[in-house]
């Protein structure tokens, strides 16, 4: 299984809740309250989100967190990267990395995973913050398997949709 890390979901979580809530400064205790986690974990991604250059911080007692650029211009994985370091499904796959595998030099496979990496990543990069904002959208929801094409929802089925 791929996943990414229970911190950096919460990260996703708490920079979309600020996409949504751009007209305020945030501070960790109301970000905390807002999204029910704890505030130590919201102190520390909120301060690990602004080193990464995704947020703005301000000092003082009118001060808080802000989002450094629109949602349009932030993108899932800029955030994962954020948190978690360059994304990559293996060692090799890194840019500039120092794998540990013996293998590496004549590794068959070797290119094929860096394919694979690009392709997950460039779709991540597609996936802005603006978008994460939104409520998923019907069409991609059937391809999670959540329902019935669009077109053949019943008005029994839009429950399930969240409206």
């Amino acid at each position: 299984m791929i996943k990414i890390g229970r911190l950096t979901d919460y990260g996703i979580l708490l920079m979309r809740y600020m996409a949504a809530h751009r007209e305020r400064t945030h501070n960790a205790g109301s970000v905390a309250a807002e999204v029910h986690l704890p505030v130590p974990t919201v102190s520390k991604l909120l301060r690990e989100l602004a080193r990464g250059g995704l947020l703005d911080s301000q000092r003082g007692a009118k001060g808080g967190y802000e989002l450094a650029r629109a949602p349009e211009e932030i993108s899932v994985a800029q955030i994962i990267t954020a948190l978690e370091g360059p994304i990559a499904l293996t060692a090799c796959s890194i840019v500039d990395s120092d794998p540990d595998c013996e293998h590496e030099p004549m590794c068959p496979v070797r290119g094929h995973w860096t394919r694979i990496n690009r392709a997950i990543s460039d779709a991540l990069e597609g996936i802005s913050l603006a978008e994460m904002a939104q409520p998923p959208r019907r069409d991609f929801m059937t391809v999670l398997g959540k329902g019935a094409p669009a077109s053949q929802n019943t008005p029994a089925d839009s429950a399930s949709w969240g409206k």
